[in-house]
């Protein structure tokens, strides 16, 4: 684990430099984790790095407000794309080449819009929970009951953002703009068919935004809102995401990597 010291962040205005927390491990190319709204530590990357470290560099940062990063108070409607600036930042800072984003629930939006602003920089992602409406009604109450009795500080901060969110989006509107169909990099989404944090009609809306996109489904029926950490999914998710890093830097660099096959659709 370590720290690193940006001039800036977008999460944190007025303030330099500004601490995020990382930790890393293994050697190879670099995959950069990206955790969701509730933090790394809520639903840990165990297996994944056990598979991945010995033939990748995994860099895991905590956003700004999070773990041992700098503290925040506050958090705009916006922050996602924020977050994809400071994320820039920091894989700009660790001289990480091109590396592949596995971004999780609020994470996963973060990885696709760095895809969308900025393909030359990464090689692909793998998107996990991934969030597409930003009218999601039907996780109101969850963000709320969060509000009432929050279980760490800064979960009340990002729930009552997200509960922002919600009242000002209209139904339909997604957190791409429309673009995510000019996706230009390989994606791996992964989604968990019991995810309690899905609206009805937002998987097949964000599959349907991915068709023109080089992109493969695992949808596990049996999957909640982390099939990563799961232990009914955790396997078949480590797998599939080894299959796609491996054939990712196959084609980034030819008879380097050997690619073990294709995950399950």
């Amino acid at each position: 684990m370590a720290d690193l010291l940006l001039d800036s962040s977008p999460l944190a205005p007025g303030r330099s430099p500004v601490r995020i927390h990382y930790r890393d491990t293994g050697d190879g190319p670099p995959v950069v984790i990206l955790h969701g709204g509730w933090g790394y530590d809520a639903y840990p990357f165990d297996h994944q790095i056990a598979a991945l470290a010995s033939r990748h560099r995994i860099v895991i940062p905590d956003r700004t407000g999070y773990g041992r990063s700098e503290p925040i108070d506050t958090l705009a409607a916006d922050f996602h794309q924020s977050a994809a600036e400071e994320t820039l930042a920091v894989i700009e800072a660790l001289h990480l080449d091109r590396p592949i984003l596995w971004g999780h629930s609020d994470g996963a939006i973060v990885a696709l819009l760095i895809g969308l602003q900025t393909s030359d920089r990464i090689a692909g992602v793998i998107v996990e929970a991934t969030h597409y409406f930003r009218h999601k009604p039907a996780s109101r109450p969850f963000f709320e009951a969060i509000v009432a009795k929050p279980r760490a500080p800064f979960l009340d901060v990002h729930s009552r953002t997200w509960i922002r969110i919600v009242d000002e989006s209209a139904p339909g509107e997604d957190f791409y703009g429309g673009r995510l169909s000019e996706l230009r990099v390989p994606v791996l989404l992964v989604h968990g068919g019991r995810d309690p944090r899905t609206e009805p009609g937002e998987c097949e809306a964000l599959s349907a935004a991915l068709q023109t996109v080089p992109a493969r489904t695992l949808l596990l029926s049996e999957g909640g809102h982390s099939p990563h950490s799961e232990p009914a999914t955790a396997a078949r998710v480590t797998a599939a995401a080894v299959s796609f890093v491996e054939e990712v830097r196959h084609r980034e660099s030819p008879g380097v990597m050997h690619v073990t096959g294709p995950p399950s659709r």
